[in-house]
Protein backbone atom coordinates (compact mmCIF):
# COMPACT_ATOMS: atom_id res chain seq x y z
CA UNK A 1 0.00 0.00 0.00
CA UNK A 2 0.90 3.57 -0.48
CA UNK A 3 2.79 5.71 2.46
CA UNK A 4 0.10 7.92 3.54
CA UNK A 5 1.86 10.05 5.76
CA UNK A 6 1.90 13.53 5.52
CA UNK A 7 4.81 16.10 7.02
CA UNK A 8 2.54 19.82 7.77
CA UNK A 9 4.36 22.49 9.66
CA UNK A 10 6.80 19.66 10.72
CA UNK A 11 3.98 17.66 12.12
CA UNK A 12 4.28 13.75 10.78
CA UNK A 13 0.15 12.39 9.99
CA UNK A 14 -0.08 9.43 9.69
CA UNK A 15 -2.57 9.94 6.93
CA UNK A 16 -4.10 13.35 5.95
CA UNK A 17 -7.78 12.91 7.15
CA UNK A 18 -8.00 15.30 10.45
CA UNK A 19 -11.24 15.86 12.12
CA UNK A 20 -12.68 19.04 11.74
CA UNK A 21 -13.36 21.62 14.24
CA UNK A 22 -16.65 21.28 15.95
CA UNK A 23 -17.43 17.41 15.33
CA UNK A 24 -16.70 15.43 18.16
CA UNK A 25 -13.86 17.53 19.42
CA UNK A 26 -15.95 18.19 23.00
CA UNK A 27 -14.26 15.32 25.36
CA UNK A 28 -10.84 13.68 24.80
CA UNK A 29 -13.23 10.49 24.50
CA UNK A 30 -14.38 11.83 21.33
CA UNK A 31 -11.54 12.57 20.14
CA UNK A 32 -9.85 9.54 20.90
CA UNK A 33 -12.48 7.41 19.51
CA UNK A 34 -12.12 9.59 16.27
CA UNK A 35 -8.24 8.55 16.22
CA UNK A 36 -8.99 4.74 17.22
CA UNK A 37 -11.28 4.81 14.42
CA UNK A 38 -8.78 6.02 11.71
CA UNK A 39 -8.32 9.58 11.64
CA UNK A 40 -5.12 10.87 10.89
CA UNK A 41 -5.18 14.21 13.44
CA UNK A 42 -8.25 15.45 15.37
CA UNK A 43 -9.51 19.28 15.90
CA UNK A 44 -10.98 20.51 19.12
CA UNK A 45 -14.08 22.41 19.15
CA UNK A 46 -13.00 26.00 19.62
CA UNK A 47 -11.83 26.97 22.82
CA UNK A 48 -12.85 30.12 24.48
CA UNK A 49 -10.93 31.86 27.73
CA UNK A 50 -14.20 31.35 29.49
CA UNK A 51 -18.01 30.41 29.16
CA UNK A 52 -19.46 30.77 26.08
CA UNK A 53 -23.50 29.45 25.87
CA UNK A 54 -24.08 29.54 22.11
CA UNK A 55 -27.32 29.25 20.46
CA UNK A 56 -30.53 27.71 21.65
CA UNK A 57 -32.16 24.23 20.41
CA UNK A 58 -33.12 23.70 17.35
CA UNK A 59 -29.39 24.28 16.49
CA UNK A 60 -28.61 21.99 13.44
CA UNK A 61 -30.45 19.94 10.75
CA UNK A 62 -29.44 17.92 7.51
CA UNK A 63 -30.47 16.72 4.43
CA UNK A 64 -28.61 14.34 2.10
CA UNK A 65 -28.01 17.50 0.17
CA UNK A 66 -26.92 19.85 2.63
CA UNK A 67 -25.93 20.31 6.81
CA UNK A 68 -26.77 23.72 8.47
CA UNK A 69 -25.83 24.97 11.89
CA UNK A 70 -26.18 27.48 14.13
CA UNK A 71 -24.64 25.86 17.61
CA UNK A 72 -23.15 29.69 18.07
CA UNK A 73 -19.99 27.79 18.96
CA UNK A 74 -20.70 26.73 22.37
CA UNK A 75 -17.76 25.61 25.14
CA UNK A 76 -17.40 25.46 28.79
CA UNK A 77 -14.34 27.82 29.01
CA UNK A 78 -10.43 26.84 29.25
CA UNK A 79 -10.59 24.94 32.27
CA UNK A 80 -12.51 22.14 30.82
CA UNK A 81 -10.77 22.37 27.81
CA UNK A 82 -7.68 21.59 29.76
CA UNK A 83 -9.01 18.82 31.55
CA UNK A 84 -10.40 17.03 28.35
CA UNK A 85 -6.57 18.15 26.46
CA UNK A 86 -4.64 16.36 28.78
CA UNK A 87 -6.52 13.59 29.05
CA UNK A 88 -6.38 13.36 25.08
CA UNK A 89 -2.75 13.70 25.36
CA UNK A 90 -1.65 11.11 27.89
CA UNK A 91 -2.47 8.73 24.87
CA UNK A 92 -1.98 10.91 22.05
CA UNK A 93 -2.97 8.58 19.35
CA UNK A 94 -2.35 10.91 16.63
CA UNK A 95 -1.89 14.76 16.60
CA UNK A 96 -3.68 17.34 18.01
CA UNK A 97 -4.81 20.82 16.54
CA UNK A 98 -6.37 22.90 19.05
CA UNK A 99 -8.92 25.02 17.80
CA UNK A 100 -9.14 28.65 19.53
CA UNK A 101 -11.82 31.49 19.56
CA UNK A 102 -12.61 35.06 21.11
CA UNK A 103 -14.82 37.83 20.39
CA UNK A 104 -11.75 40.74 19.51
CA UNK A 105 -8.37 41.00 18.21
CA UNK A 106 -6.88 41.11 22.12
CA UNK A 107 -8.55 38.24 23.67
CA UNK A 108 -7.13 35.90 21.69
CA UNK A 109 -3.66 36.09 23.48
CA UNK A 110 -4.75 35.45 26.66
CA UNK A 111 -6.71 31.91 25.53
CA UNK A 112 -3.73 31.17 23.22
CA UNK A 113 -1.31 31.48 26.11
CA UNK A 114 -3.13 28.80 28.32
CA UNK A 115 -4.00 26.30 25.17
CA UNK A 116 0.14 26.81 24.31
CA UNK A 117 0.76 25.38 28.19
CA UNK A 118 -1.33 21.80 27.02
CA UNK A 119 1.74 21.38 24.40
CA UNK A 120 -0.96 20.69 21.31
CA UNK A 121 1.11 19.88 18.21
CA UNK A 122 -0.31 22.90 16.44
CA UNK A 123 -3.10 25.68 17.33
CA UNK A 124 -6.37 26.58 14.64
CA UNK A 125 -7.56 30.07 15.44
CA UNK A 126 -10.93 30.63 14.38
CA UNK A 127 -11.84 33.87 12.94
CA UNK A 128 -14.65 32.86 10.62
CA UNK A 129 -17.50 31.48 12.06
CA UNK A 130 -20.82 32.87 10.17
CA UNK A 131 -23.78 31.99 12.84
CA UNK A 132 -22.53 34.52 15.59
CA UNK A 133 -22.68 37.73 13.72
CA UNK A 134 -25.29 39.14 16.17
CA UNK A 135 -23.42 38.60 19.25
CA UNK A 136 -20.15 39.70 17.42
CA UNK A 137 -20.59 41.19 13.67
CA UNK A 138 -18.72 40.12 11.00
CA UNK A 139 -16.11 37.31 11.54
CA UNK A 140 -12.41 39.19 11.76
CA UNK A 141 -12.11 36.70 8.69
CA UNK A 142 -13.39 39.17 6.17
CA UNK A 143 -11.01 41.91 7.44
CA UNK A 144 -7.25 41.77 5.78
CA UNK A 145 -6.38 43.86 8.81
CA UNK A 146 -8.16 42.22 11.67
CA UNK A 147 -7.14 38.58 10.34
CA UNK A 148 -3.27 40.30 10.08
CA UNK A 149 -3.74 41.92 13.45
CA UNK A 150 -4.85 38.31 14.86
CA UNK A 151 -2.14 36.07 13.46
CA UNK A 152 1.11 38.65 14.66
CA UNK A 153 -0.51 38.80 17.90
CA UNK A 154 -0.95 34.94 18.76
CA UNK A 155 2.16 34.30 16.84
CA UNK A 156 4.00 36.19 19.85
CA UNK A 157 2.27 34.86 22.12
CA UNK A 158 3.22 31.01 21.01
CA UNK A 159 5.64 28.80 19.84
CA UNK A 160 3.46 26.43 18.00
CA UNK A 161 2.57 26.41 14.59
CA UNK A 162 -0.60 28.63 13.84
CA UNK A 163 -3.40 27.57 11.50
CA UNK A 164 -5.78 30.47 10.29
CA UNK A 165 -9.39 29.26 9.81
CA UNK A 166 -10.98 31.13 6.77
CA UNK A 167 -14.03 32.00 6.06
CA UNK A 168 -15.23 31.43 2.64
CA UNK A 169 -17.72 34.14 2.80
CA UNK A 170 -15.41 37.09 1.88
CA UNK A 171 -15.44 39.31 -1.49
CA UNK A 172 -11.40 38.22 -1.88
CA UNK A 173 -10.78 35.15 0.24
CA UNK A 174 -7.30 35.06 -1.93
CA UNK A 175 -6.28 38.31 -0.60
CA UNK A 176 -7.45 37.27 2.88
CA UNK A 177 -4.87 34.17 2.27
CA UNK A 178 -1.88 35.94 1.67
CA UNK A 179 -2.71 38.76 4.16
CA UNK A 180 -2.72 35.87 6.61
CA UNK A 181 0.51 34.46 4.84
CA UNK A 182 2.23 37.38 5.63
CA UNK A 183 1.35 38.17 9.06
CA UNK A 184 3.36 34.96 10.06
CA UNK A 185 0.78 32.19 9.90
CA UNK A 186 2.13 29.08 9.24
CA UNK A 187 -0.91 27.26 7.75
CA UNK A 188 -4.44 27.93 6.15
CA UNK A 189 -7.89 26.24 6.94
CA UNK A 190 -10.27 26.63 4.18
CA UNK A 191 -13.18 27.01 5.47
CA UNK A 192 -15.53 27.44 7.65
CA UNK A 193 -18.78 26.71 6.81
CA UNK A 194 -20.79 28.95 4.04
CA UNK A 195 -23.37 31.45 4.60
CA UNK A 196 -25.38 31.94 7.02
CA UNK A 197 -28.37 29.74 5.08
CA UNK A 198 -32.06 29.30 6.17
CA UNK A 199 -34.17 26.62 6.56
CA UNK A 200 -38.14 26.87 6.65
CA UNK A 201 -40.38 24.51 8.32
CA UNK A 202 -43.54 24.67 5.93
CA UNK A 203 -46.39 23.41 9.36
CA UNK A 204 -45.41 26.03 11.22
CA UNK A 205 -44.08 29.01 8.28
CA UNK A 206 -41.37 29.65 10.20
CA UNK A 207 -36.88 29.03 9.88
CA UNK A 208 -36.60 25.68 11.99
CA UNK A 209 -33.63 26.87 13.61
CA UNK A 210 -34.10 28.29 16.59
CA UNK A 211 -31.35 31.21 15.60
CA UNK A 212 -33.08 31.32 12.14
CA UNK A 213 -30.11 31.16 10.19
CA UNK A 214 -27.00 28.86 10.32
CA UNK A 215 -23.97 28.37 8.56
CA UNK A 216 -24.01 25.33 5.84
CA UNK A 217 -21.97 22.61 5.26
CA UNK A 218 -22.43 19.30 3.78
CA UNK A 219 -21.81 17.50 0.18
CA UNK A 220 -23.43 20.79 -1.89
CA UNK A 221 -20.20 22.93 -0.85
CA UNK A 222 -17.72 20.48 -2.01
CA UNK A 223 -17.16 21.81 -5.34
CA UNK A 224 -17.24 25.87 -4.36
CA UNK A 225 -13.91 24.44 -1.47
CA UNK A 226 -12.67 22.64 -4.60
CA UNK A 227 -11.97 25.88 -6.61
CA UNK A 228 -11.71 28.21 -3.67
CA UNK A 229 -8.59 26.02 -2.66
CA UNK A 230 -7.39 26.12 -5.64
CA UNK A 231 -6.95 29.75 -6.13
CA UNK A 232 -5.03 29.87 -2.45
CA UNK A 233 -2.55 27.19 -3.63
CA UNK A 234 -1.99 28.73 -6.83
CA UNK A 235 -1.04 32.11 -4.38
CA UNK A 236 0.23 31.10 -1.42
CA UNK A 237 3.50 28.84 -0.10
CA UNK A 238 2.25 28.04 3.46
CA UNK A 239 0.34 24.32 3.53
CA UNK A 240 -3.63 24.57 3.54
CA UNK A 241 -6.17 21.79 4.97
CA UNK A 242 -9.09 21.64 2.75
CA UNK A 243 -12.45 21.20 4.52
CA UNK A 244 -15.69 21.13 2.78
CA UNK A 245 -18.11 18.94 1.79
CA UNK A 246 -15.83 15.68 2.19
CA UNK A 247 -17.40 12.40 2.50
CA UNK A 248 -15.89 9.92 0.55
CA UNK A 249 -11.89 9.21 0.11
CA UNK A 250 -12.38 10.25 -3.43
CA UNK A 251 -13.25 13.38 -2.31
CA UNK A 252 -10.27 13.91 0.17
CA UNK A 253 -8.16 12.93 -3.06
CA UNK A 254 -9.69 15.57 -5.28
CA UNK A 255 -9.21 18.06 -2.14
CA UNK A 256 -5.57 17.18 -1.95
CA UNK A 257 -5.34 17.56 -6.15
CA UNK A 258 -6.36 21.46 -5.39
CA UNK A 259 -3.78 21.60 -3.36
CA UNK A 260 -4.54 20.82 0.19
CA UNK A 261 -2.08 19.12 2.32
CA UNK A 262 -4.50 17.51 4.91
CA UNK A 263 -8.35 16.93 4.53
CA UNK A 264 -10.73 18.36 6.88
CA UNK A 265 -13.15 15.85 7.71
CA UNK A 266 -16.93 16.77 8.97
CA UNK A 267 -19.58 16.03 6.75
CA UNK A 268 -18.59 12.07 6.52
CA UNK A 269 -18.90 12.22 10.49
CA UNK A 270 -22.37 13.34 10.09
CA UNK A 271 -23.00 10.78 7.73
CA UNK A 272 -21.40 8.10 8.29
CA UNK A 273 -19.72 8.39 12.28
CA UNK A 274 -16.47 8.55 13.10
CA UNK A 275 -16.32 4.63 11.71
CA UNK A 276 -16.22 6.03 8.19
CA UNK A 277 -12.50 7.02 8.43
CA UNK A 278 -11.37 3.29 8.00
CA UNK A 279 -13.16 3.26 5.00
CA UNK A 280 -11.90 6.49 3.93
CA UNK A 281 -8.55 5.28 3.98
CA UNK A 282 -9.29 2.22 2.29
CA UNK A 283 -10.53 4.23 -0.77
CA UNK A 284 -7.65 6.23 -1.02
CA UNK A 285 -4.88 3.30 -0.65
CA UNK A 286 -6.83 1.74 -3.72
CA UNK A 287 -7.14 4.52 -5.67
CA UNK A 288 -2.86 5.00 -5.15
CA UNK A 289 -2.66 1.30 -5.84
CA UNK A 290 -4.49 1.21 -8.95
CA UNK A 291 -2.68 4.21 -10.10
CA UNK A 292 0.87 3.33 -9.03
CA UNK A 293 1.32 6.40 -6.71
CA UNK A 294 3.68 5.18 -3.62
CA UNK A 295 3.59 8.29 -1.51
CA UNK A 296 0.30 10.34 -1.46
CA UNK A 297 1.98 13.68 -0.54
CA UNK A 298 2.68 13.51 -4.34
CA UNK A 299 -0.45 14.23 -5.80
CA UNK A 300 -0.60 17.41 -3.75
CA UNK A 301 -1.21 20.20 -6.06
CA UNK A 302 -1.41 18.06 -9.34
CA UNK A 303 -3.92 20.51 -10.43
CA UNK A 304 -1.43 22.77 -11.29
CA UNK A 305 1.12 20.62 -12.58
Amino acid sequence: MANLKVKFCGVEFPNPLVLASGVMGVTAAGLLKTARAGAGGVTTKSIWLNEHVGHKNPTMIGTEHYFINAVGVPDAGIEKAQEEMAKYLEKHHVPLIANVMAKAVEDFEAVVKEVTKLNPDLIEINLSCPNVEDEFGKPLACSVIKVAEVVKLVKSCTDKPVIVKMSPNVEDHVGIALAAEKAGADALCCFNTFGPGLVMDLETRMPILANKVGGVSGPGIKPLVLKMVNDIYKAVKIPIIGTGGVITGNDALEMMMCGASLVGVGTMVYYNDVAGFAEMTTQINGWLDEHGITNIEDIIGTLQR
